[in-house]
């Protein structure tokens, strides 16, 4: 645990790269909060506030939520934290964004995981996800408890019409062409770590070795 330093991390990765199973391993091992921007927009979107009826508006016109707004509802909620440890995850998606967050708060590292589209592909097409809460499932590595149900709840899991391998292969895309600047803007600040493999299991390790590592120093600094 980051026990004399607030630690501020941002966690990257195309989706299906395994961020939500790696996210997961690193607030339970670091005691740090996760925090997805995924998350924060479903429950300002169903609390029906300001800024979250101004994301339903967008998303209902098949619109991208500006960053202005996005920035303003992430920094919000981080704000709330105080001096809370965090893990974000889903933001910043633009440099726009990166830099609006840079503004408010010192991000320690960016956690960047590098996974070949060809086994994103593949792994898409075994995930299933539960709808109400965003939680998601993976029959190859990541499997319910029992087959086809949420851990949770025990409603059903459904396969997203855009796991299809077409809709696949347009969002990596749209990530890579999205995400590259942010990932240039974060290498050029000298925080950016980025772990490369094909398996969770196995890029796991390292990027709590290298967690571990960045714990001690932080610990050694603070302690001088």
């Amino acid at each position: 645990m980051f026990e004399n330093r607030v630690f501020r991390a941002v966690i990257m990765g195309p989706p299906g790269s395994g961020k939500g199973t790696v996210s997961a391993r690193i607030t339970k091992t670091f005691g740090l909060k996760h925090l997805s921007s995924g998350d924060i927009l479903r429950a300002n979107i169903n609390a029906q506030t300001e800024l979250g009826l101004l994301m339903k508006s967008c998303i209902d016109q098949g619109q991208l939520v500006p960053d202005d707004v996005m920035s303003r509802l992430i920094l919000s909620d981080l704000r709330a934290m105080d001096q809370s440890s965090w893990l974000l995850d889903g933001f910043p998606r633009t440099v726009s964004q990166a830099e609006a967050l840079d503004g408010a708060f010192r991000v320690n590292t960016v956690i960047n995981l590098n996974v070949p589209f060809q086994t994103i592909k593949q792994r898409l097409t075994s995930r299933w996800t539960h709808l109400p809460s965003g939680r998601v499932y993976n029959t190859d590595f990541n499997p319910p408890k029992v087959a086809g149900l949420d851990d949770v709840t025990g409603e059903p899991l459904f396969q997203r019409d855009d796991d299809t391998p077409e809709t696949v292969t347009r969002r990596l895309k749209s990530y890579e062409t999205q995400t590259e600047p942010v990932l240039e803007y974060y290498r050029s600040k000298g925080v950016l770590e980025t772990f490369t493999g094909t398996e969770t299991n196995k890029i796991w390790p390292h990027v709590e070795a290298f967690l571990h590592r960045k714990l001690h120093s932080l610990n050694q600094k603070a302690a001088l």
